[in-house]
């Protein structure tokens, strides 16, 4: 599978989508979570479509594959700083329920590309 740019990608489409979700909910935070949880969820989320596009970059199949496992684990921070969110009742069950829904969706086009490129 060669691709010649790293937008044509769904998984890139779909992570920047993720981000401007992010940033919307990270947006009903306290104003003193702006440096805490506010920027961890902010970070993580844009660190997603970021590594892909620099693995895509890469020279090798080897390294475009280590990138988007680390954009794997990035998904997971995002997952995981949602249900710290939701906890502190600062998102409600509906927003991480959204969140979630669009992590589970890149987190199986990465699944999905990972295995394509690993063949």
């Amino acid at each position: 599978m060669k691709v010649l740019n790293y937008r044509e990608l769904i998984v890139w489409q779909k992570a920047i989508d993720l981000v401007e979700f992010a940033y919307r909910l990270t947006r009903k935070f306290p104003k003193d979570e702006l440096y805490g949880l506010t920027n961890q969820m902010r970070r993580a989320s844009v660190s997603i479509p970021a590594n892909i596009a620099e693995g895509q970059g890469r020279k090798g199949t080897g390294e475009f594959l280590h990138f988007l496992s680390i954009s794997h684990g990035s998904l997971r921070e995002v997952e995981t700083h949602g249900f710290i969110a939701a906890r502190l009742q600062y998102i409600l069950d509906e927003d991480l329920k959204q969140l979630l829904d669009r992590c589970s969706e890149v987190g199986r086009l990465l699944n999905g590309l990972s295995n394509s490129l690993s063949r």
